[in-house]
């Protein structure tokens, strides 16, 4: 049935968890049903701090007990069940995502502030964000800088000498979730007297601290987006996290780790929105007729619903390798990026096919779908822009398509374990020489599905390209043509997964049939972007549109798949 492919409230029973995370999730959710439909919207347009919410986070120790690693939660209440665990986060991400980006955005930035302390070997900082999680405080990361954005060379975050052996930092931050209630900020910065990556520090801050000047929220929303200054705060030898060039590696396995949670959130946002638009859809007659029965509203909502279904397939089984990671298998520093940047635009695509269908509907205010239409936007240019993640993937290309290494096979990792290899992933470098295990396996096991095989000839051919036409060093230096080459890379990836998780999970094999059926059309679709590119090789040219296909059709199927959408009409209500 689609309600057990789709989050939904009515029947969510997370009995794959242990017995207090089971509870924890399942309290949000009531919580959430509690307050209502309206309210939720009614704090979403008031743009109200979230007091309401984090006290219920407090009471029930919901942040302490996801994102205390069980390294420090010794001797404290409820140790036994804290420790920091990606497939309950993920789990968390959704259910945030489902109800409202806000909520998702405090714990998210939260989640950035405790990377540099959880990677520190400052037991002191570390007792310290314990206790404050205890207390149901919030955290938050102080890395970008108005003029620079995340230009971490560059900051303007000044730490000079003190007497004491500790610092006066001054300087500003930009764009900083959660910088008017954090009861610690992770602030990175550079000394006065140390020049180059030697000069780094990363310390923690207080939001309360008279030295500390909270300047504005940036944006006009629920989220603190804060800007705030420090002038000739004191920064004590107990308050610094990190120095040098760990400080700079700490600031970017941060974001590794961060940057996870957007493509959950991002599903949840559309598994709420695809609740309402399909019901909406079903039930509007025009013209005599159903709204779902003219063939391109089936066509729409049936290409939403498997790119959907595709999102979390993907996702999921980019957590086995997640926590799974070790210094000798650090594939996941392709899946991760993958996450950030094809999932959450495939939610854009999700949600820009259900407003075509639903059309004025989606900007009432009384509807969710008019908060995600809007929300659903700012997940792929959170913790870099679609394109430096795009950029980031193509280091991968070569050794994963032709170079492949021999892995043991990853499991579905769903087992109440602390993921400690996240705060020790050490420097950030070396992402050219990662091999992978070989992509063909996962293609080879789904052959007969007439989509996949059709999608696979794609592949393969991606790899002759990457043997015989790939761009040589001056043609490099045209990065929008080697994007388009990304985006071609990116679906052989995000194939693969999805085929991974489809196999453990049983999928329907109609759904993954017309969810590679779109595969095949978005190869397409980017083979003929890169055919026009200003700077395009006659090879290349060639090369692109010979790799266009025609997806396998089949009405039968088509039907059969439309049937599971169909069934969502009335599926799910959130209490009024």
């Amino acid at each position: 049935m689609a309600d057990a492919l789709l989050f939904n409230p009515r029947t969510y029973d997370p009995d794959h968890f242990d017995a207090e995370t089971r509870r924890l999730l399942r309290a949000t959710v009531d919580w959430f049903e509690e307050r209502g439909k309206r309210k939720l919207i009614e704090d979403y347009r008031s743009r109200v701090w979230l007091d309401d919410f984090l006290a219920f986070s407090a009471k029930e120790g919901l942040f302490a007990t996801f994102l205390t690693p069980s390294a420090d939660a010794a001797g404290r209440a409820g140790e036994a069940d804290k420790r920091w665990d990606t497939a309950r986060i993920a789990a968390l991400n959704e259910i945030f995502g489902f109800y409202g980006l806000d909520y998702w955005y405090a714990w998210q930035v939260t989640i950035l502030g405790l990377g540099p302390v959880w990677q520190s070997g400052n037991a002191d900082a570390r007792a310290r964000a314990a206790e404050l999680l205890d207390q149901g405080e919030v955290f938050a990361f102080g890395l970008s800088e108005k003029a620079h954005g995340a230009d971490i060379y560059s900051t303007d975050m000044v730490l000079t000498p003190a007497a004491d052996g500790g610092f006066h930092a001054t300087g500003s931050k930009y764009y900083i979730g959660n910088g008017n209630a954090a009861g610690l900020v992770s602030v990175f910065g550079r000394r006065s007297d140390i020049e180059g990556p030697d000069g780094y520090v990363f310390f923690a801050a207080d939001s309360r601290h008279p030295s500390y000047r909270l300047v504005k929220n940036v944006v006009d929303s629920s989220k603190y987006v804060s800007e705030f200054r420090l002038e000739r705060y004191p920064v004590r030898p107990e308050d610094v996290l990190h120095t040098g060039r760990a400080a700079f590696d700490a600031a970017l396995n941060t974001v590794n780790v961060g940057k996870f949670n957007l493509c959950t959130a991002s599903i949840g946002i559309c598994e709420h929105a695809m609740y309402e638009a399909v019901t909406h859809a079903h039930n509007r007659i025009l013209y005599g007729r159903r709204v779902t029965d003219f063939p391109h509203v089936r066509r729409e909502l049936t290409d939403a619903y498997a790119r959907l279904i595709g999102m979390k397939l993907f996702s999921d089984r980019a957590v086995d390798y997640f926590r799974s990671a070790g210094p000798e298998d650090r594939r996941y520093l392709l899946f991760n990026p993958m996450t950030k940047m094809k999932v959450t635009t495939e939610g854009e695509k999700v949600i820009d096919l259900m407003w075509d269908v639903i059309a004025a509907k989606g900007f009432e205010k009384d509807t969710y779908f008019e908060q995600a239409a809007r929300e659903i936007r700012g997940l792929p240019k959170l913790e870099g822009t679609v394109h430096v993640n795009l950029a980031l993937i193509l280091k991968f290309m070569g050794n994963y398509l032709l170079n492949p290494a021999e892995y043991a096979p990853v499991p579905s990792r769903l087992d109440a374990a602390d993921d400690t290899f996240l705060f020790r992933q050490g420097p950030a470098r070396g992402l050219g020489a990662i091999r992978f295990h070989d992509w063909r396996a996962a293609y080879d096991a789904h052959a007969s599905i007439p989509n996949v095989a059709r999608f696979r000839e794609q592949a393969d051919a991606l790899c002759t390209f990457v043997i015989a036409a790939a761009p040589d060093e001056e043609q490099s230096k045209d990065l929008d043509l080697l994007l388009a080459v990304g985006q071609l890379f990116a679906l052989v990836v995000h194939g693969q997964l999805i085929l991974e998780q489809a196999q453990l999970t049983g999928l329907d094999a109609d759904v993954l049939d017309e969810l590679f059926g779109i595969l095949v059309r978005d190869f397409s679709a980017h083979a003929v972007e890169l055919h026009g590119k200003d700077s395009a090789t006659d090879a290349q040219q060639q090369w692109a549109l010979g790799a266009v296909r025609r997806p396998v059709t089949d009405a039968d199927r088509s039907a059969r798949v439309w049937a599971k959408v169909e069934a969502l009409s009335g599926a799910y209500e959130m209490n009024p």
